[in-house]
């Protein structure tokens, strides 16, 4: 974990000043010629909800900019590893990215907080916690000094574990090797489970999974179902724990260099698609899990009894890993605050 994060920092210094000058040349001949902008979306999944929140969003910026920002869309890491797309935006490559915040732990560790598991019991409860004010606060302004400006957050699905061989009860887990998502959070969590976690980007998943490096991984069900997992796993447990937000990120170098009305359509946009994801993301989830099952593959739930003992497991994850980091903890406070003021639906 700590040589991921490591290493992403050591991979940005070296591209740094290479990245800021590819952007600012051509940007600022735009500027001068009156020629579109352009504004590349990066994000590592495809046909699934933070696709088409990235395609909606391009879609309004163009339209209500009048043009004078051209977007492009880059799905399934077409533009690099998720630690590549990161250090893009940072230093101006790439304009936006549409990635879960816990990967931006190298960028500032508060990022991993919304992985926190049991933090929230569905999507839609999810979504309540998305909108809140404090928990918009804190999350789109981490990283600001590291080159990001935090546009949006939302979320896609409840994570689930795909495996080799089928997960029916906790005790299956034991001395499995499975991929998480890069968060103290996660690791902590699975290895009370008896799990060996193993941080790894989602484009080196399936073939680790294929060659047997790992037993199976975390991930939304999406991922697993428009990227033909099946081919090489058939099950999947529905464990529901952690949730996968999306953190809309924009390049701060790119973003400052706009005009003041470029900026507010950045991110009014970005605000508004977050909101009018929601049904679709739900819409989604509902079919993927079916087109797995019509796919030739299984969903299991854990005995009722283990569910809830995992739930008690993973109880004071979200403590333990961040006492022992006084800013880390203050956000997770933040988080695990509205999350249990938003547990019930507003009464209609």
């Amino acid at each position: 974990m700590h040589s991921y994060k490591r290493s992403t920092l050591r991979r940005a210094a070296v591209v740094a000043a290479g990245c800021a000058m590819a952007l600012m040349l051509p940007l600022a001949a735009a500027h001068a010629e009156g020629q579109p902008i352009v504004m590349k979306i990066t994000l590592p999944t495809i046909n699934d909800a933070p696709y088409v929140f990235a395609k909606n969003f391009a879609a309004a910026v163009e339209r209500d900019s009048g043009g004078r920002i051209k977007s492009e869309v880059y799905p399934a890491s077409q533009l690099g590893s998720m630690p590549r797309q990161i250090e893009g935006v940072q230093f101006g490559a790439i304009q936006v990215a549409v990635i879960p915040p816990e990967f931006y732990v190298g960028v500032d560790e508060r990022f991993e907080v919304m992985a926190a598991p049991g933090l929230v019991d569905s999507i839609e409860h999810g979504q309540r916690v998305a909108a809140d004010p404090a928990v918009l606060k804190l999350m789109l302004g981490l990283g600001a000094n590291r080159g990001l400006h935090g546009a949006a957050l939302f979320i896609a699905s409840p994570t689930c574990l795909l495996s080799r061989t089928p997960i029916r009860h906790l005790a299956d887990l034991q001395g499995k090797k499975i991929r998480i998502f890069a968060s103290d959070f996660q690791s902590v969590a699975f290895k009370r489970l008896g799990v060996t976690p193993v941080a790894m980007s989602l484009g080196d998943v399936l073939p680790a999974v294929q060659q047997g490096a790992i037993d199976g991984a975390i991930s939304g069900i999406g991922p697993f179902v428009l990227m033909h997992f099946g081919d090489a796993a058939k099950y999947i447990t529905e464990t529901n724990q952690p949730s996968i937000f999306l953190a809309v990120e924009v390049s701060k170098k790119w973003y400052d260099s706009l005009p003041g009305d470029l900026q507010q359509i950045i991110d009014k946009d970005a605000a508004a698609e977050a909101v009018a994801i929601n049904p679709v993301a739900l819409k989604m989830y509902g079919d993927q899990r079916k087109a797995w099952v019509d796919g030739g593959g299984e969903l299991i739930t854990l005995p009722r009894d283990e569910q809830a003992a995992m739930m008690a497991t993973f109880a004071s994850v979200g403590d333990d890993v961040s006492k022992a980091k006084p800013d880390v903890h203050e956000a997770y406070q933040i988080v695990s605050d509205a999350a249990k003021r938003t547990r019930q639906a507003p009464s209609q």
